[in-house]
């Protein structure tokens, strides 16, 4: 009843203000009159129309129509139309009205802007409330909410000197560090990468170019630096579209030039993946090109994208450029954010060239993938959660840049990449601080919650844990698999199987290729007693990193409990092949296998098959000997793998012992004395084994040995 009392709401204040347009347009005897009159009468038009395009734009982001462009949204009246501006408002006011009301992925910003409304009563004809109303939304939403006559080095200035107070030298001391790096980065890439002096005068035209853009929305939280900077609504994931930014010729022309710089010959990790290509360090004529780019086309185009944070391209920097090679065997990047402020990628392939690709924003949900083809480019804050969407078939190169502004310091993007290097390096202490201070100059700082969430899962502090992570899941509308994997390990680890599962579950929907994710769902549904779910997932996990080894191993093993022993086995193998933390207990397991195998065998009367399983159990179980007496060495075994190393040493004996007996079932006796004396010298203190070598002695002939094997037994 209350949903239904707010959508009334929306569309009765839509409709209410819908109808202001018609009796505010230009009346046309002004054209006739004095032009000074005329010329203040259209700019007071044009205020008033860009007021409620930008109003008309809050009703549609309201009710989920992230994808405006602002170019288009906003013509300016000319002497022979004053009319066309509002043509445009009256379209949008239609659109607001009739648009249907959308509950993700911003419901929570809609309820407390609408319980607002209720509250106050606004009219909602623009002319009351309608900055409080603004007020209300920011706050929860991220943009500009400070005063516009003051600057962002001021209130900057105002809130670090605050805290400053408040944590004293250390944080004092982070921060000036914070500007070193930042001017000592920014010094850098000038020396490797194109940068504009204040008297470039290179602006970006894009009436001339044909090129237009789409707008997206960013996500449920701003940007983690300078959020007060970016203005509402955040649709700020800029996308080209119409004619391109550069030719296909051009592009290939470039990738032929990498490729003879051996960019396709390099690989290094993203996240839990390889990828191909190089940073552009590396790279100097295609480096030459990009620099070209940069002066003509892409830092004015950044300016003219962003004006409300670059004040000129003189400002830009780009910190971190790297051309990418996607295909079938480096398939895809990890979901992360970008290390800057801002973010550009630039396709370089025809789409005609590959299959799959594009960008996946986790907001935006696993069937909206944004596609680019070549010579088109996205322009964005770099903390926005995407990744690169798998290549099937072809391959696929992408040029991507991380940006800095000369004149802003990340704070907070500084302050938390510090603290999860000091966390990495063994310093919890440390870590909690810079995340602690980040999260002070801006407490959205959700990459601050997750990570101080992961260190208090370490220190088994569950119930802390819980409450950082939900925080972030707060904030983040429940749209983030990787806060939604942690919320699921810390509520298993407190033994709450059924909800960590519902998590993980939610956690797959946004992103199904996580590799670990379908690991530990499997590991948890497998715990409940659902083998078949539990397969899926380990099978899933494989699907989407075939060295897995842990994921094969599991499989492997659940196959094998339920009888499956075939499949088992190969399962086992591929364990084995992965060359992982896994492979030694893959070895364990496939050595235990095969022992049945050999066992079922010979029982049927294949003694040669059951000699080849067992033989090849044999060398299975001294490969994993080799591994576990090198971990020994280095200290490096865990409960878990001494609870394998211990399980080596009957299994070896039994591999022994029925490799003896299946030698002498087939009249080898020789060959059964050769297993039996090696198995006797190895492990001196089992009696059966002397006893087994001394019957196969008697049975030789050799009564002097096997009364020497007797005497042996007898000592024991």
């Amino acid at each position: 009843m209350k949903l239904i009392a707010r959508q009334t709401l929306i569309l009765l204040l839509t409709k209410s203000y819908a109808t202001t347009a018609a009796s505010e347009e230009v009346p046309l005897d002004l054209r006739d009159a004095d032009s000074t009159l005329f010329d203040s009468y259209r700019t007071l038009q044009n205020d008033i129309a860009k007021r409620k395009i930008q109003q008309a734009k809050l009703d549609l982001w309201l009710r989920g129509a992230f994808d405006l462009d602002e170019r288009n949204l906003s013509p300016a009246a000319t002497d022979g139309d004053i009319s066309s501006i509002w043509d445009v408002v009256t379209d949008l006011e239609k659109q607001a009205a009739m648009a249907p009301l959308r509950h993700r992925p911003y419901k929570d910003v809609r309820r407390r802007l609408l319980q607002a409304i209720e509250l106050d009563n606004v009219g909602y004809r623009g002319q009351v409330g309608l900055s409080d109303l603004w007020k209300n939304v920011l706050t929860t939403r991220g943009g500009e909410t400070g005063d516009p006559d003051e600057s962002y080095s001021i209130r900057l200035d105002a809130k670090l000197a605050k805290l400053s107070a408040k944590f004293g030298k250390p944080f004092i001391d982070a921060i000036e560090k914070n500007k070193a790096e930042h001017a000592a980065d920014c010094s850098r890439s000038c020396e490797i990468f194109y940068c504009a002096d204040e008297t470039s005068t290179t602006k970006w035209n894009g009436n001339e170019t044909g090129t237009s853009f789409v707008s997206y929305s960013f996500g449920s939280v701003p940007p983690e630096d300078f959020s007060e900077e970016f203005r509402f609504p955040l649709d700020l994931i800029k996308v080209t579209q119409g004619d391109p930014l550069f030719s296909a010729e051009e592009s290939a022309m470039v990738i032929a030039q990498a490729e003879e710089e051996g960019v396709d010959n390099n690989e290094y990790k993203s996240g839990k993946y390889k990828l191909g290509g190089d940073w552009l360090v590396n790279l100097p004529k295609t480096r030459t090109w990009l620099n070209t780019k940069l002066k003509t086309t892409l830092f004015p185009l950044l300016h003219d994208l962003f004006p409300e944070i670059i004040r000129s391209p003189s400002v830009l920097r780009a910190h971190s450029v790297s051309l990418l090679k996607y295909n079938s065997t480096h398939p895809r990047t990890d979901v992360h954010v970008d290390n800057g402020i801002l973010a550009m990628t630039l396709a370089m392939t025809p789409q005609s060239e590959y299959v799959g690709g594009g960008t996946f924003y986790e907001h935006m949900g696993i069937d909206n993938i944004l596609q680019m083809d070549v010579g088109h480019g996205t322009f964005r804050p770099g903390s926005v959660r995407h990744g690169g969407h798998r290549v099937t078939s072809g391959t696929r190169y992408i040029l991507g840049a991380f940006l800095l502004l000369e004149d802003h310091v990340e704070h907070v993007r500084r302050l938390k990449n510090r603290g999860a290097k000091l966390r990495t390096s063994g310093d919890l202490t440390g870590a909690v601080d810079h995340f602690e201070w980040a999260l002070a100059l801006n407490p959205r700082c959700t990459t601050c919650l997750k990570d101080w969430a992961e260190i208090l899962l370490s220190q088994k502090r569950f119930a802390e844990a819980e409450e950082k992570i939900q925080q972030a899941l707060d904030y983040l509308e429940g749209q983030d698999s990787d806060a939604l994997f942690t919320l699921g390990l810390i509520l298993s680890e407190q033994g709450k199987n059924a909800e960590s599962i519902s998590v993980y579950k939610k956690s797959l929907e946004l992103n199904a290729e996580d590799a670990q994710l379908c690991y530990n769902l499997g590991i948890k549904l497998g715990e409940q007693g659902d083998s078949k779910g539990e397969l899926a997932m380990y099978a899933k996990a494989t699907e989407i990193d075939p060295t897995m080894g842990g994921a094969w191993l599991n499989m492997g093993t659940t196959l094998a409990e339920s009888g499956n022993l075939n499949d088992a086995e190969f399962m086992f193998m591929k364990a084995v092949e992965c060359g992982d933390e896994a492979k030694t207990k893959s070895m364990l397991n496939l050595a235990l296998l095969l022992q049945k195998k050999a066992n079922t065998l010979a029982s049927g009367g294949d003694l040669n098959g059951a000699k080849i399983a067992i033989i090849e159990a044999s060398e299975l179980l001294d490969k994993a000997k080799s591994f576990i007496d090198a971990n020994l060495a280095l200290g490096g075994l865990n409960s878990e793998d001494a609870a394998y190393a211990a399980q080596f040493r009957p299994m070896r004996i039994q591999c022994h012992r029925l490799l003896g007996q299946i030698f002498a079932g087939m009249g080898d006796y020789a060959a059964s004395e050769l297993e039996f004396r090696t198995a006797s010298e190895t492990f001196r203190d089992v009696p059966g084994l002397w006893e087994a070598l001394a019957r196969v002695l008697e049975i030789q002939g050799k009564i002097e040995e096997a009364k020497a094997a007797r005497e042996q037994l007898s000592k024991l």
